[in-house]
């Protein structure tokens, strides 16, 4: 049985078919589950796993580092459609996620719950839970979880391409994930034209020189699309990189 809390968030997500309706659900959600940040992060065509909508900054933070990384809970849950809950990342073993093992301690997210978003053989993207404090979900919060994640792909999987966040919004102001993937995809087209790769390979050469370099993804493609800099084609990407005097 869902709690009553949870069951206002599915009608808000049931009637609320707007830009804003997701990201109101993950505000909303974030209290009914009494987790401090909700996230939900959707595949695209040739970029890999996106975020769609959070409800705090610990969720926005822990989703942008595993989509700069390309590893975590949240990518291994959208590929094998499968849950992943880790009720404490400081206890995660170093060679399950190494990147993101390294990063972890700087983290505000301690705890990390990810349901898969998709049905069957579909897959469709990712619900994160994330809390500062170790420990599990009990089985009334898991409930609730695993409810919201159907009721998001009934929603994603029966209206057509997902929305993305209103930049507007109340839930949007601090991140405008819309505007930070935007450039991220810009990035990618002009590195992949600049390189000769194809973009799922230039995706991968802008999150090595991102992680290389110990900024974000979105911070790297800033620089790239306002051509003050350019990836040195005579390396992976992780190493170095040359200013762009074009």
């Amino acid at each position: 049985m869902i709690s009553d809390r949870m069951g206002n968030v599915l009608r808000w997500l049931r009637d609320d078919d707007g830009p804003g309706g997701i990201a109101h659900a993950m505000t909303a959600g974030a209290v009914a589950l009494g987790v401090d940040g909700l996230a939900v992060s959707l595949l695209m065509e040739d970029s890999g796993i996106e975020l769609v909508a959070c409800s705090d900054e610990s969720a926005q933070v822990f989703e942008d580092l595993q989509f700069t990384l390309g590893e975590g809970p949240g990518p291994d849950t959208v590929r094998g459609g499968i849950m992943v809950w880790v009720p404490d990342l400081a206890g995660v073993r170093p060679d399950r996620w190494p990147a993101l093992a390294m990063e972890a301690a700087g983290l505000a997210a301690r705890a990390v719950f990810c349901f898969p978003i998709g049905l069957g053989a579909i897959r469709v993207g990712v619900l994160t839970a994330v809390r500062r404090a170790p420990g599990p979900l009990s089985p009334g919060q898991a409930d609730d979880a695993l409810v919201l994640a159907r009721a998001l792909t009934a929603r994603c999987l029966g209206g057509g391409e997902p929305r993305r966040q209103d930049p507007d919004d109340r839930a949007s102001q601090d991140s405008s994930h819309e505007l930070q993937q935007a450039v991220v995809h810009q990035a990618t087209g002009m590195i992949s034209v600049q390189l000769g790769l194809s973009l799922p390979q230039a995706l991968l050469r802008l999150r090595g020189h991102a992680y290389g370099s110990g900024r974000t993804i979105t911070d790297i493609s800033r620089e790239i699309v306002a051509r003050r800099l350019r990836l040195d084609p005579n390396t992976d990407g992780t190493e170095s990189a040359v200013v762009d005097k074009d």
